[in-house]
Formats: C-alpha cells, structure tokens, sequence
C-alpha cells in the first residue's frame, strides 16, 4: 500500500544529495552520495555601492570556498552588473534565462547566489532555472549543521535553520491539502502549509526555551569565573585564520584543526600560564565571516557571551591571504553586533610560515600588533609577552596591610584579584595584590 501521508516539514531529506534543505530535530547532518555540480552568481552594483568589481570577485572566491567546504564542486560563476537587484529574479528575467542555459549544458545541480534572496525570488529563480536556486546564508548554514557537534551547538544551528526556513515555506499542492472541492470536503480547514508553519513555530519556540536554559547555565559558569581572580581572554577571528592551532599550541587543548571554513563552532577554555607567571583563562570561539548570517549570530549569542565577558581579545587575522584588512573589518563589524566592540584587541597576525614577508608587513601597519606561526610557534613568545604587558597595564598592582579581625577583606581580595604575595605583620596580613583599575579604590582605605 503506498504512503499518501504528507511529508513531515521537520523530516530529514532523503534525497540523493545537496545542501538546499536542511536536517531537522533528529538529525544536523545531511548524507551525500555524489558531489554537486555548482554555478555561482555574484553581482556587481553599478551605482556605487558593493566595492565594485575586485570586491565581488573576492566574494566569490570565498563562496567557492564555502561550496567546496559544503561538499559540492563549482563548475562555473557568472557575474551580473546592475545597478539593484531585481525584485522579482534578483539578477533580471533576462540573464536568468541565460543561466537556465548554461546550466542544462552544463548539466548543474543547484545555482548558489552571493546575496541574500527574497523568499519571492528564490521561488522565481527555482521556477525559471528548473533546479534549486539557494544563496550564501543557506550554503553557511549547512557548513554549520555539518560540523556541529555538541548538544548546544545542534541546538543553535536548527533554531538559525528554521528561522531561514519558516519565511520560506511553499505550499505542496491541494493534494496535501484540508481543504477541497468535493462533497464532504467543504468548510472549515486548514491548508497543509499552514499545518507545517505552525509546526515549525511551535519548533522553534521549543529551541528558543533550549537555548534560554543553556544561556542560564552558563551564566551560572559566568559568575564562577567572575568569582575566580583569573583574568580571562577570547580568541576571535575570521574562519580559519588559525586561532584552534594557536589555542592548542599555547595549550595542549587539542581542539580540532582542519584547513577549512569552520571547522570547530564550540567554545574551548583552557588555563595558560603567561611568562610573568600569571594565569589567565583562554577561550577559543566560532570563527566569523563577511555577510555572517543575522540569524546564526542570534542563535550562536548564549556562546559569544564569552566574547563579551573577556578582559582582552586576541585577533587572530590571516596575515598570509588575500585580504586581511577585509577580515578584520569583518570580525569587527560581527564585534560591534555582540556588544563587544570596546573590549581592547591586540592583533595576531597569523600564518608567518607561509608568508612571512606580507605578516610581517600587515603587522607594522598596526601599532601594537604581532606576527606568528601558530604551526611552528615562531613569534608566540613575543604575542606572549605583549598579551601579559597588556593585561598588567589594565591592573594595578597594591600593597595593603588588612587587620586581623577583617578576615572578609582578604576573601574580597582572593575574589577579586590575584594575591601575589601574604606576609603577616603586627597590624594585619601585609598582602601584594594585582587588582582591576576600578576594583582597587574598594580597598583605598588598607594601602600600605
């Protein structure tokens, strides 16, 4: 007997392949028999804005990358130059009929778009080429879906999936349908669309509570780090920059390394003992990207609150690339979307293995910033030694003298700073402490 029930919109596709649909609450992780064959499509605006030719073409290296890290092959790019997008097709009927062409003799899978699309216009391009039209946020989102691993980090990349979805949404036909046109069918009923929107809502706020609880936990976590005099410091970046080598060179963390785009999407935090002999708590973070979907940051913000808790940030940007002045725009502009915009930044540029000549030179354009290789560990120990000079000079180191019977000010100070050094003395504890800038008029009135 054959099946004739509706497909379940939360279903994991079957299909023999691609990234144009998304797993659901059973599964991230979408299986591929064969590698698909690509065109991609960038736009290059003639009035002005985008940054022209050289900038579209820079982006579209980079979603091949993307495509590549996704598991499909790009056999083409074609590039259109308007001055707006189309509203209806985004690149215009014209040109979509040309790229119909291209693709059946080319005999391509899925085109895959630079920009964002309507859910109109991607309806369009799927009705005009005759195959999956997707663009840039779905490809990043099923790179996500791949590579998450732990509970939170599924968590987050299904609720940033149906959210792309849920505008999205197509009716499948009035077979699937409550309503009809016969005898017993008239009145009162619910198309099958409206079925899979509110069951993909309801979804939804099932993982928004998720994540609540999650956020909850780790602000819990939060406040025990507060509590513990260790100062704390996040490794951001572009992806695949290099910042889980780095953690993993300072650390030993053995974080996953892989030469592709976001391989590693959890949050690491490991202890490192700097050369003063200090301890500071080091957290490596999701990577970030230009045209960073608004949905994945919303999703991914319980984890980048450790972003915004640090006491420094250590920007690692790929000194050897294309464009590093592009990804630190990039990483800064994600920054400024968190709320972390005014932690101080020391740039690590990485990669000097490869290229040491253009590291060593985009490190001298910025003042106060470091070349390395994270690989063979040349420059560490000098990021080193500038990330311990920073941290002291955001602190203040004090020689207090507390009384005897004022045992709640030493706790206070074990809380709150790193107690360097306790001696007793007639009046009280004599005690060395290095205490944040502002934490240090609390204790004025004990200065030895």
């Amino acid at each position: 007997m054959s099946d004739d029930r509706p497909p379940d919109p939360l279903d994991v596709p079957t299909h023999r392949g691609g990234f144009g649909e998304f797993g659901g609450e059973r599964s991230g992780l979408i299986e591929r028999t064969f590698r698909e064959r690509i065109i991609i499509v960038g736009m290059v605006r003639t009035d002005g804005t985008g940054g022209g030719t050289e900038a579209t073409e820079r982006s579209l290296d980079e979603l091949g990358l993307l495509v590549d890290t996704a598991g499909a092959d790009v056999v083409d790019r074609v590039v259109q130059r308007r001055s707006a997008p189309d509203p209806a097709t985004y690149i215009g009927k014209g040109k979509a009929t040309e790229l119909r062409d291209l693709c059946e003799a080319l005999d391509v899978d899925t085109v895959v778009f630079d920009d964002d699309l309507t859910p109109g216009q991607q309806a369009n391009l799927e009705r005009l080429l005759g195959r999956s039209a997707l663009d840039r946020t779905a490809v990043i989102l099923d790179i996500f879906a791949q590579n998450a691993s732990s509970l939170e980090g599924k968590v987050q990349v299904e609720l940033a999936q149906l959210r792309y979805r849920l505008p999205r949404l197509r009716g499948r036909g009035l077979a699937l349908s409550q309503q009809g046109g016969g005898i017993g069918t008239r009145g009162p009923g619910e198309t099958q669309l409206e079925v899979d929107r509110r069951r993909l809502t309801r979804r939804v706020h099932k993982l928004e509570a998720d994540l609540a609880g999650i956020a909850r936990h780790r602000g819990t976590q939060r406040k025990a780090r507060h509590r513990s005099p260790l100062r704390s410091v996040a490794i951001v970046g572009y992806t695949n920059a290099g910042k889980s080598t780095l953690l993993n060179h300072l650390t030993d963390a053995g974080v996953l390394v892989e030469d592709r785009l976001f391989a590693t999407l959890d949050a690491t935090t490991r202890r490192l003992e700097l050369p003063g002999g200090e301890s500071v708590l080091v957290t490596d973070t999701v990577g970030f990207i230009t045209k960073l979907p608004h949905g994945l940051v919303e999703a991914f913000r319980s984890t980048l609150d450790v972003v915004c808790d640090a006491d420094l940030l250590v920007h690692v940007v790929d000194g050897a690339g294309p464009d590093p002045d592009g990804h630190i725009a990039a990483v800064r502009s994600v920054l400024a979307e968190i709320g972390a915009s005014e932690i101080p930044e020391m740039l690590v540029f990485n990669k000097a293995d490869l290229d040491p000549t253009a590291v060593g030179r985009a490190a001298l354009v910025h003042p106060g910033a470091v070349a390395v290789s994270a690989v063979t560990g040349l420059g560490v120990a000098a990021m080193l030694a500038e990330l311990a000079a920073r941290l002291r000079a955001a602190s203040e180191e004090v020689e207090l003298v507390v009384p005897w019977d004022r045992g709640e000010v030493l706790a206070a100070l074990h809380r709150h700073g790193e107690v360097l050094d306790e001696s007793p003395g007639e009046a009280g504890m004599r005690v060395v402490v290095r205490l944040e800038s502002a934490e240090a008029g609390r204790f004025a009135e004990f200065v030895a």
